[in-house]
C-alpha cells in the first residue's frame, strides 16, 4: 500500500511541476498570439485528448516524466503556411515576445517555489538562515581547532557565506588534503580562521561522509513579514547552492553519481512522505527550483539553450542556420537522454542495495 501511495505522489508532484511550467510556455504563447497544436501533460503514448473550443488538443500521456506546449514554428516556418498565417508562427513573432514565452516556463516554476516556501514559513514558522554554530561536539575536529558555540561562518576554503545552506555545501565538496578552512566571527566581534580535517565515516553500504562535530538550531520566527522574507531569502539561497553544485561538477567537486533521476526522486519521495506535510512541500519547492535552473542552462534542447540561439541571433542580426541549430538541438538532446539513461542506472543501482 505504501508503494502505491509513493507512485501516486510521485507522478503528483511531477504533473504539478510540469504543469506550472508549461502553463507558463502556454499562456504567454497563446497571448502573444502563436498557434498552438496542442498543450499535453506527459510524455509518449496518448492516453486522453479533448479538443477545446480554442482548436487546442489538451492531452494526457502515458508518462509522467514530462510535458510540452507544441506550438507553430518554434524553430523555423515548419507547417502549412497556407492553413496558418505566418505572423502566427513563433519563430517570426518579436524577439521580446519569444524571449518571454522560452522564460515563462522557468518563471512559473520559481514563482511557484517561492509561493510554498512562503506558505511553509507562514504555518510553520521561518527559520532563520543565518550560519550560526550553536554548538560543537565534544572532541570532534571543530572543537579541537578552536570553534565556539555561538560563532558564526563567515567563510569556507575562502568563499563567503551568508547562509547555512551554502556553508554546508561548501563543507560538503571534496578538498585536496581533507583539510577545511573554517573563518567566523566570534561573540565580541573578533574574527578568526581555523583549519579543520573532518572525521570520514562509512555506513553499512559504504558511503562516505564527514563529521565536523558542529551543532545547529534553527531560530524559528512567526509572522507574515518574516514569513515573506524567508521565501525570498530561502529561494535565493537554494538558487545559489544550485548553481555551485552545477559548477562544482565540472571541477570533479561533486561526482555524477550524486545527481538522481525520476527513481533517485522517487526515493526521496517517500522518504519525506514519512516526514510529514511541510516536507513534502518542501520538497516540490526544491525540485521546482531545480527544473527551473535545469531548463535556463545555455544548452541546446532546453529553454536555455533557445535563449542562447535567440541572443546570437539579436548579435548578429540574423538567425541561426536551421540545420545548425536542429542539428545541434539533436545532438545535445542525444547526450542529455545519455546522462539520463547513466542517472537512472546509478540510481536503480542504489534503489537495489
Amino acid at each position: 500500500m505504501n508503494t502505491i501511495i509513493n507512485i501516486l505522489l510521485f507522478i503528483f508532484i511531477l504533473g504539478i511541476l510540469v504543469f506550472v511550467h508549461e502553463l507558463g510556455h502556454f499562456l504567454t504563447a497563446k497571448k502573444s498570439g502563436v498557434f498552438i497544436h496542442e498543450f499535453s501533460i506527459g510524455m509518449g503514448p496518448l492516453i486522453k485528448t479533448i479538443k477545446g473550443k480554442d482548436g487546442i488538443n489538451y492531452s494526457i500521456r502515458a508518462l509522467p516524466i514530462g510535458g510540452y506546449v507544441q506550438m507553430a514554428g518554434e524553430i523555423y516556418e515548419d507547417d502549412d503556411t497556407k492553413k496558418i498565417p505566418k505572423d502566427k508562427f513563433m519563430c517570426n513573432r518579436p524577439w521580446y515576445q519569444r524571449l518571454i514565452i522560452l522564460v515563462a516556463g522557468v518563471f512559473n516554476n520559481f514563482l511557484l517555489a517561492i509561493i510554498l516556501l512562503f506558505v511553509i514559513a507562514l504555518i510553520w514558522g521561518a527559520p532563520s538562515l543565518k550560519p550560526v554554530i550553536t554548538g560543537v561536539t565534544e572532541g570532534k575536529p571543530a572543537e579541537k581547532a578552536g570553534i565556539q558555540a555561538g560563532d558564526v561562518i563567515t567563510k569556507v576554503n575562502g568563499s563567503k557565506v551568508k547562509t547555512w545552506d551554502k556553508a554546508q555545501l561548501l563543507l560538503l565538496l571534496k578538498d585536496k588534503d581533507n583539510t577545511y578552512e573554517i573563518s567566523v566571527k566570534h561573540k565580541n566581534g573578533e574574527e578568526a580562521t581555523y583549519n579543520v580535517k573532518p572525521e570520514t565515516v562509512k555506513d553499512e553500504k559504504g558511503n562516505e561522509s564527514f563529521v565536523f562535530g558542529i551543532e545547529l538550531k534553527s531560530e524559528i520566527k512567526k509572522g507574515f513579514v518574516p514569513a515573506l522574507k524567508y521565501s525570498f531569502l530561502k529561494f535565493g539561497s537554494t538558487v545559489e547552492q544550485m548553481w555551485l553544485t552545477i559548477a562544482n561538477l565540472f571541477t570533479g567537486k561533486i561526482s555524477l553519481n550524486a545527481l538522481s533521476g525520476p527513481v533517485g526522486i522517487y526515493t526521496v519521495v517517500g522518504e519525506t512522505r514519512k516526514a510529514g506535510v511541510e516536507n513534502i512541500i518542501f520538497l516540490v519547492a526544491y525540485l521546482s527550483i531545480n527544473l527551473g535552473i535545469m531548463n535556463i542552462l545555455p544548452i541546446p534542447a532546453l529553454d536555455g539553450g533557445h535563449v542562447l540561439f535567440l541572443i546570437i541571433e539579436l548579435i548578429t542580426r540574423k538567425k541561426v542556420n536551421e540545420k545548425v541549430e536542429a542539428i545541434t538541438t539533436t545532438i545535445f538532446f542525444a547526450l542529455l537522454l545519455l546522462l539520463m539513461l547513466y542517472i537512472t542506472i546509478q540510481d536503480v543501482i542504489r534503489f537495489i542495495l
